[in-house]
């Protein structure tokens, strides 16, 4: 067989202490999984069940937890906008998961931004269209390496975001609306779930806009911190 372009390369990220890596199959995001956030967006913040939203795996940004990476301003927007959030990598799938079978597929976390055209985003909510535009474009998911998952799942830890040392994002996992093992149980009865799959739990409120030159740690309690600067 042979291909009629170059194939595009493996997405792949580094797994902390390890010799292996993680590759990536798909990216799912949660929406408004923390009520703070979803007032703030103008929504109900009751328990209503989660919706689901993807970024292709070419989105990764991938980062470390050393120095500062360079974040590159998205073409068409006038309103990038950060959203710190725990991301969650799948050693196992399934459908139809019980909540005690989704906690079993949780391999390790990752601290990660959905970074967002927000202007194009709000555009395209008015119209009642998809929000690819808004969320699926080129660097808009940094990913730190994976830290493994230590017994237990995560039911606490601050969230948190800063801009040029300005503290924008706050919070706990324990608000999240639902838990990470409840995420991926309700997930998994839209999409049958697969190792290499990660699952971006939500933010916490206010998020807002950053512009070149800004500067931005953001962090998850037990996984680590990250530290991007905006570029041109």
């Amino acid at each position: 067989m042979k291909y009629c372009i170059d194939p595009v390369s493996e997405v792949i990220l580094p797994i902390v202490d390890s010799d292996s890596v993680f590759p990536v199959r798909r990216v799912y995001c949660v929406g408004r999984n923390y009520a703070a956030h979803a007032r703030e967006m103008g929504d109900d913040p009751s328990r209503d069940l989660p919706f689901f939203f993807c970024k292709d795996r070419h989105c990764i940004l991938p980062v470390t937890f050393e120095g500062v990476a360079e974040l590159p301003y998205p073409l068409a927007t006038e309103q990038l906008e950060y959203e710190v959030e725990l991301v969650v990598a799948l050693g196992k799938g399934g459908k139809q998961l019980s909540v005690e079978q989704a906690s079993e597929c949780v391999l390790g976390y990752s601290v990660g931004l959905d970074m967002t055209r927000r202007d194009l985003q709000a555009q395209a909510k008015a119209k009642g269209r998809p929000w690819e535009a808004g969320k699926a474009f080129a660097d808009s998911a940094p990913l730190s390496p994976i830290v493994l998952r230590q017994q237990d799942l995560l039911q606490s830890g601050r969230v948190a975001l800063s801009v040029n040392g300005e503290m924008k994002q706050e919070s706990d996992l324990t608000h999240l609306t639902w838990s990470i093992a409840e995420v991926i149980a309700k997930l998994s009865e839209q999409f049958e779930l697969f190792p290499g799959d990660l699952i971006m739990t939500g933010t916490p409120e206010n998020v807002g806009p950053v512009v070149v030159g800004d500067r931005i740690e953001a962090s998850v309690a037990g996984v680590g911190v990250i530290r991007l600067q905006v570029v041109e």
